[in-house]
């Protein structure tokens, strides 16, 4: 069997891993939905969660759930969900991972034959099989919002950064399908190796290993927003100039709608400030505390030990 599967492996621009992915992504979508994969495409009001009114309101359910349980839960004891938790946590892991390993296989090709930026820019690097992609992606962002329900249920803090993100990235990758803008990948590629690294992090630290890397993460996170507006800057830029500024200097139309880019600009833009702000408060307030607690423990008088007397 191990030499049979070893003369299967080529490795090529359609096949970057060797063996082809897309042959047990294609079984695996047809088991689930009874269909060939070929058939897939977004379809507004017509695929689920195609619609502006589902999106918001799934956002607005979320905002309730999560701001209604906190009230309900001030009264009640932390769930204890360790082994759930977990759980969640490594098919999260499994998901990213494999939907990376999917984009991958996919934009190789693209990028081998026709170069980077057609497959940021151009209509054609908008192809079916990304699009599935996208969209699986899209559905994964409702799955990550059970993340706060979590931090809810266990009575944990429940920050600003962490209930924004989650809810815009979703609303995010909505206006992006809906504007089949090709750039689209750089974000969702980067995002998806950070949350290979994040999920399994949540999950190793959940089962109580301690993760000396935490604080790379979080610059992991903000190297990915740097690079995210390099691309999208770029593209939007380039798209707005040749849809409505010809007088501007302009090297190529890019693909994508006026909302999308705007959109896609502003909150990615947001999330640079917030995700450097989070950094700051949380590991430069840290070591500001421990270099002080350091000073003020030097500068403790300790007064010496008394020696015992001996009665004879």
């Amino acid at each position: 069997m191990a030499a049979s599967f070893l003369e299967k492996v080529n490795f090529s621009i359609d096949q970057p891993f060797g063996i082809r992915l897309d042959d047990y992504f294609s079984q695996a979508y047809k088991l689930v939905t009874g269909k060939s994969i070929d058939s897939f495409a977004f379809q507004k009001g017509i695929t689920p969660l195609s619609t502006q009114y589902e999106v918001t309101m799934w956002t607005i359910t979320y905002l309730i759930v999560i701001f209604g349980g906190r009230q309900i839960m001030k009264n009640q004891k932390a769930f204890k969900l360790k082994p759930l938790f977990i759980f969640h946590n490594f098919l999260l892991t499994l998901a990213s991972g494999a939907l990376l390993l999917l984009f991958i296989e996919n934009l190789v090709p693209i990028i081998a034959r026709h170069g980077l930026f057609y497959s940021v820019c151009d209509d054609g690097a908008w192809t079916q099989r990304l699009e599935l992609l996208y969209y699986l992606n899209y559905l994964v962002k409702y799955w990550e919002l059970a993340d706060t329900v979590f931090l809810v249920l266990k009575k944990k803090p429940l920050e600003f950064l962490h209930y924004y993100h989650h809810s815009m990235t979703m609303i995010l990758c909505f206006t992006q399908l809906g504007g089949q803008t090709s750039v689209s990948w750089v974000p969702i590629t980067l995002n998806l190796t950070v949350h290979v690294f994040m999920y399994y992090y949540y999950m190793r630290s959940a089962a109580g290993v301690r993760i000396w890397w935490k604080k790379y993460l979080t610059t992991l996170q903000i190297i990915q927003f740097v690079l995210d507006l390099g691309f999208i800057y770029y593209c939007s830029y380039h798209y707005f100039t040749s849809a409505h500024w010809p007088w501007a200097p302009y090297s190529r139309k890019c693909a994508g709608t006026d909302g999308s880019a705007a959109f896609g600009c502003g909150l990615l833009s947001s999330y640079l400030f917030l995700f450097i702000n989070f950094y700051r408060q949380t590991y430069n307030t840290k070591a500001r505390g421990t270099s002080a607690k350091s000073s003020a423990d030097k500068s403790v008088a300790v007064p010496p030990k008394k020696s015992k007397s001996k009665h004879i």
